[in-house]
């Protein structure tokens, strides 16, 4: 009884059932409509029967008087059948015919009347015809009808075929949603039993999908996107817990033993001070670390909308580059800029920047591997977007590599014995995405080409949350580099 409750309470029956009553209702509609046409057209015909029966009595009466129309009169009594005639006298004296007395109030005429009579015989008038009044020359009356006993049983006969389509109407409908409403039912039961598997901690569990490509297969494969998604953040998310843990042991580690040694041993005032002076420069370090992170996931998450502003990414790049040229000659590079001019963005301009001082800063420590290697900054529109690409003559990056150099804390192994955290293009990467573009790394051959691909002014960034992003200006780039890579 329960199962019966909870299946006339879906969704689907409810929707069948309105269907129904809609249905039935037109189609009690539509019935009731043909009884009417076809009664409308019993009487007309009736009529036109009627008509000809009074001109051909009125044609006999002419050709041979009342004698001819009274013989004519009884052969037709006498024949089974619902034609009805009377002739009277002008006074109402009965002559002929099959009906015991002439109706009231009955016109003389051309009209059609619907009337009762009284057949010869019978005590009392209860039958009902369709009749009309002639008079003949001489005073003569002639009544003409036809019973209506025909009617009333095709009136009865169209209303039992209407309650009856409409009963099965009813019962065939009700089965259709009761059938519909169990597997639409079955099928949601399968989905709620995947969800509360889902909910109970299997992320690799995913929504059951019936090959039909109806709404209910793709709610369940966009909702089997989202689980991906979500599995692929979970995932995500403990690799950079683990990363962050493994990582950030070391310097945290030489943090506290910087300062028991300094608690240990016997120091002088300068001595302590540049203890203390190490253990801020490592302490900032971790800041850094932490602040690159925060704004990877701030970025990731979208909420940089409140700072989004149309600006010329042209002269962003030239700035970076001129910030950087005092760097690049310091470490025997040179910075070779190429910015054709006028590439509006619409976007976080300050986000885009650090993007852009992480891939020159990358390109200086690990592209340019002999005194006197050019580092080539260039900004162009391709088609409808806008390339901004940074490429050196380093060693490069394989290329089964070049996927996951942009996840969180990831450094190669010919990169572990210079400085850095491995957030750099991690962070270049989500600002690329938060921008509806990507992060490209190709192969300079040789060298490394990493360039981010943006659509020229682009549509507004995604909407994230309230929460709010310092705006950082471009000089914060020197200041986390180290944090970089």
């Amino acid at each position: 009884m329960k199962a019966l409750a909870r299946l006339f309470r879906t969704t689907a029956f409810r929707l069948s059932l309105a269907y129904l009553v809609l249905f039935a209702f037109g189609a009690a509609l539509v019935l009731t409509r043909v009884k009417i046409h076809v009664e409308d057209l019993f009487d007309e015909q009736t009529a036109q029967t009627i008509d000809a029966d009074i001109r051909g009595l009125a044609e006999q009466y002419a050709e041979g008087g009342i004698r001819q129309l009274v013989d004519v009169v009884e052969r037709r009594v006498r024949s089974p059948g619902a034609s009805l005639y009377l002739v009277t006298t002008f006074a109402g004296e009965h002559v002929v015919g099959n009906i015991a007395a002439m109706p009231r109030d009955l016109p003389a005429g051309s009209e059609l009347v619907e009337s009762v009579y009284q057949r010869r015989g019978e005590t009392t008038p209860h039958h009902r015809a369709l009749m009309r009044l002639f008079v003949l020359p001489d005073g003569f009356r002639l009544l003409v009808g036809y019973d209506l006993h025909d009617r009333k049983m095709l009136h009865a006969i169209l209303g039992k075929a209407l309650v009856t389509s409409l009963f099965w109407l009813v019962a065939i409908g009700t089965l259709g949603g009761i059938f519909v409403a169990r597997r639409i039912l079955a099928r949601l039961d399968k989905m709620s039993a995947s969800a509360q598997r889902i909910m109970g901690g299997d992320l690799k569990q995913r929504l059951p999908l019936m090959g039909a490509d109806d709404e209910l297969d793709r709610l369940a494969g966009n909702l089997n996107a989202m689980l991906e998604r979500i599995d692929e953040l979970m995932t995500g998310l403990r690799e950079v817990s683990d990363n962050i843990a493994h990582d950030l042991k070391t310097p945290l580690t030489r943090l506290r033993n910087r300062a028991d040694e300094a608690l240990r041993a016997h120091l002088t005032e300068d001595q302590y001070r540049e203890a203390l002076a190490g253990l801020i420069e490592e302490s900032d370090g971790l800041i850094r670390i932490f602040d690159a992170l925060l704004m990877i996931a701030r970025a990731e998450a979208g909420y940089c909308s409140d700072f989004c502003s149309e600006f010329d990414a042209s002269r962003v790049t030239a700035d970076i580059v001129e910030m950087y040229e005092p760097v690049a000659e310091e470490r025997g590079a040179h910075l070779a800029l190429h910015a054709e001019p006028g590439l509006t963005l619409l976007g976080n301009r300050e986000l885009l920047g650090q993007a852009l001082v992480n891939l020159v800063d990358n390109a200086l420590k690990y592209g340019a591997p002999s005194p006197g290697a050019v580092i080539a900054v260039e900004a162009r529109r391709v088609g409808d977007r806008v390339e901004i690409a940074v490429a050196d003559r380093g060693p490069g990056i394989a290329e089964k590599d070049r996927d996951r150099v942009t996840s969180r804390f990831v450094r190669l192994e010919n990169s572990r014995s210079r400085p850095g955290s491995g957030l750099g293009l991690s962070l270049a990467a989500a600002v690329a995405r938060l921008h509806g573009g990507a992060l490209r790394i190709d192969d300079n051959r040789p060298g490394l080409r990493v360039a981010l691909d943006l659509p020229a002014r682009s549509a507004p960034m995604r909407q994230g949350g309230a929460a709010s992003v310092p705006q950082t200006n471009l000089g914060a780039g020197l200041a986390a580099r180290e944090a970089a890579r």
